[in-house]
Formats: structure tokens, sequence, C-alpha cells
């Protein structure tokens, strides 16, 4: 579908006076993995569905049965797919609780067995099928991660309550994202990527220290569920009458917001530096009392 680009000397332009910083939504960013060979995996079954008709009952079940499993694996893959990406991007994550592509792997082959034995193969050929099938599936796009990520030196209690705090968090984002797409604005959709990477700093910063979770737990979900529950207000009244009060009203507010998670992970990294001077200090200390001193000091 056609959308409308709008710019600062656009006739209809309604852009924010805060101009958006250069480096903020695509900071970090990384292509993902999601593309092309995905969909590949749900058109290359497709043929079947001809291969099932005019040949027989058993032809049919057959067929449209590897169909069936084969769909069912390309969608699995790219929720696996989805979910890998989501944990290469945190540095504290839990591992996915099923392994989606590894179950994607296991019903590929499945689906070739079954195809190959619909069109007249024995069962080891059939069989061959299906295991050259899951190896090359398991080859192309890998194994879910099999363990939790977290941090040396804490320990797992607090990194499961970042990770807790942190998925709720991004379930609020979410739910913003898919809120203001139903405003069709794009410069809208653009502010309010940008502000996610701005809160997704903070969730960066927690991750590097744990302890952070309790200064910065009111931000987490308090401010963003209210941001959630006023994007999805905003999106509501603006798609029906276009109202430039309510979107001037709405950039106000996260702009407001943004600087205020600016300045929590600005407030946070200080002390951490300021607990990082504490312990190097404390440590000279104990050094000069063993009677060993740093020339550098």
């Amino acid at each position: 579908m056609a959308q409308k680009f709008g710019g600062k000397f656009s006739p209809d332009s309604h852009a924010s006076s805060e101009p958006l910083q250069p480096s903020g939504t695509f900071q970090n960013a990384k292509r993902s993995r999601v593309g092309g060979r995905i969909n590949m995996l749900f058109i290359a079954p497709l043929p079947l569905i001809w291969q099932a008709f005019g040949n027989g009952p058993v032809a049919l079940g057959l067929n449209l049965g590897a169909l069936a499993i084969l769909i069912c694996a390309a969608w699995l893959t790219r929720e696996g797919l989805l979910a890998q990406e989501a944990y290469d991007a945190r540095k504290v994550a839990r591992r996915p609780v099923f392994p989606r592509k590894i179950a994607g792997s296991f019903l590929t082959g499945i689906g070739l067995a079954l195809a190959g034995w619909a069109s007249g193969a024995g069962v080891p050929e059939a069989a061959i099928y299906g295991v050259i099938g899951s190896a090359l599936h398991g080859f192309a796009f890998g194994l879910d991660p099999l363990s939790d990520k977290g941090l040396e030196g804490v320990d797992q209690f607090q990194n499961d309550r970042v990770a807790r705090a942190v998925d709720e968090a991004e379930t609020h984002l979410a739910a913003m994202s898919d809120a203001i797409m139903r405003s069709g604005d794009r410069a809208l959709e653009t502010r309010v990527a940008h502000f996610q990477t701005t809160v997704r700093q903070l969730f960066r910063t927690i991750e590097d220290d744990p302890r952070d979770l309790t200064a910065a737990r009111k931000y987490l979900s308090v401010y963003l569920m209210g941001a959630r529950d006023a994007t999805i207000k905003f999106s509501d009244i603006y798609a029906r009458n276009r109202d430039a009060q309510a979107r001037t009203d709405y950039e106000a507010l996260l702009n407001d917001l943004e600087q205020n998670f600016a300045a929590r992970t600005q407030k946070l990294l200080l002390d951490d530096k300021s607990d990082l001077t504490i312990e190097i200090e404390v440590l000279r200390e104990r050094l000069q009392r063993e009677g060993v001193r740093s020339d550098a000091h």
C-alpha cells in the first residue's frame, strides 16, 4: 500500500519541533535474518498441491499432509529466528522455552520424507530425503540458543529479575508499535521508534548492572504502561479525525518521556562510575596497608 511521506517543507507537515538525533533509530541496528530464505520455505512446498490431486486418495492425503507439515516447519523456523534476534540483542536473556528452529528442522525432515513417499519412493529413500532435509535445514538456519545468557559475577536470581522486567517492558513497547501503526502516520511511527531506542538504552544499562533494576523499576513498568495506553488512545483518536492538537500533545508527551528515560540512563551510568571509583579507592587503601604502593598513584 502506498504511503505518503512528509517533511519539514511539506504542505501538511506536522513535524515535531524536536529534531531527531541522527544516531537514533538505526543505532547499532543489524540486518534481520528473517528475509528471503524464510519466504522460500513457505513457497517451496506449494507444488505439492498439484501433486495431491489426480493421483488417488492415498497420494492426496500424503501430499496434503506433507504440505501442512512443511508450512508448519517454515512458521516455526521464522518464529525461532525472531526469538534468536531478540536473544542476541540483549545482554541478559533466557533461552527460548521451546526450541523452534530445531523443531522446524525435525518437521522439515518429516515433511520431505512424506512427500518422497507420496511420489513413489520406498521407505529407505524417503528416510534419506528426511535426514538430508533436516541436516540442510539445521545447517542453513542454525540451532536455537540452548543456554541462558547472563553476567558473570551476578547471581541467577538477579539475572532472572532483570530478564523478566525487560520482557515485560518489551511487551509494552511492542504494543506501542502496533498501536501507532493504526494512526497511518509514518513520521509518528519513526518518532515512536526513536523513543523506543532511547528506552532500550536504559534496558542495556540495567542488564550491565542488575543492581540498577530497583532504581529503574518505575520506568520499566509504570511509565511504559502509561506511554502504551496514551499511544493506544491517541492512535484511535488520530485515525478518526487527524486532530492536530492531539498530535502535538502526544509528541510533547514523547519528548518529555524520552528526556526522562535518557536522564535516568545517564544517572545510572554515573552511579556505576561512582561505584567503580569507590572500589578502586578501597583496593588502593588495602594495597597500601599491605605495603604495596603504586608509583602512578
